[in-house]
């Protein structure tokens, strides 16, 4: 089982103010010694408030910052769904021109060979372990592109797969996906999980009790030994 914690806030934006200050703090270390720090980020509504809190933090240095996608839709950059669109766009990136980002987007490529080419070029920049890693939660249980109807879920939630990135196809998803694998999410030196409502806190709380790993993925994260999982949650 992975160390979880559990921090509760009031409101949506305590929370966002304080998990933007412990990002900024988990990045201090390699910006000081003038190495980019690394941070992997989730799509979705849930994480816009924090990339645009960030961003305007001053101590937030997004040119000394490896940005990646926990995982990405096969659609380009500019599309309405895209994970890449929505960092780029509410953390301010095209104001920072020298930042860095792992794309995962390549025109005219599959998702398969997407993601084979996103892991060559992973393990060409060298920045593994991430720092900071941010997960979020659907109220299927699904992190990251983990969905308990894929028939991809064994593959990509193999403790031991030596993949980094992997495509997943599921009938609950409009678009394939690309995803970072378990490995990759649980060795992350900070690993975050960003939930809001009573809802996904339910669903949480189910899945820290016994069942199907694969009924709730997000129990793959909390049942690898390897991870410490923070959980921010609010109302």
């Amino acid at each position: 089982m992975a160390v979880v914690e559990f921090i509760e806030f009031d409101t949506r934006e305590e929370l966002v103010q304080q998990l933007a200050e412990d990002v900024s703090l988990r990045l201090e270390p390699d910006l000081e010694d003038g190495s980019f720090g690394s941070l992997a980020l989730s799509g979705g509504n849930t994480p816009k408030l924090l990339l645009q809190t960030l961003a305007n933090r001053e101590d937030f240095q997004s040119d000394m910052v490896y940005f990646a996608l926990v995982d990405e839709r096969h659609v380009p950059p500019d599309h309405e769904r895209s994970n890449e669109g929505l960092v780029r766009e509410n953390a301010r990136l095209q104001d920072h021109p020298n930042s860095e980002f792992l794309s995962l987007w390549r025109d005219g490529m599959s998702a398969a060979a997407m993601a084979e080419a996103a892991e060559a070029k992973l393990r060409e920049d060298d920045e593994l372990p991430f720092d900071v890693l941010i997960l979020g939660m659907g109220e299927d249980g699904h992190t990251a592109s983990f969905f308990p109807d894929s028939p991809d879920l064994a593959r990509v939630t193999n403790p031991d797969a030596e993949r980094l990135f992997d495509s997943v196809e599921s009938p609950s998803a409009p678009d394939t996906r690309l995803t970072m694998t378990l490995p990759v999410i649980t060795a992350a030196g900070f690993l975050v999980l960003h939930i809001e409502g009573a809802r996904k806190r339910s669903v949480f709380e189910e899945a820290l009790r016994d069942g199907a790993a694969d009924d709730l993925p997000i129990r793959h994260v909390i049942r690898d030994p390897r991870a410490r999982l923070h959980v921010y949650w609010a109302p």
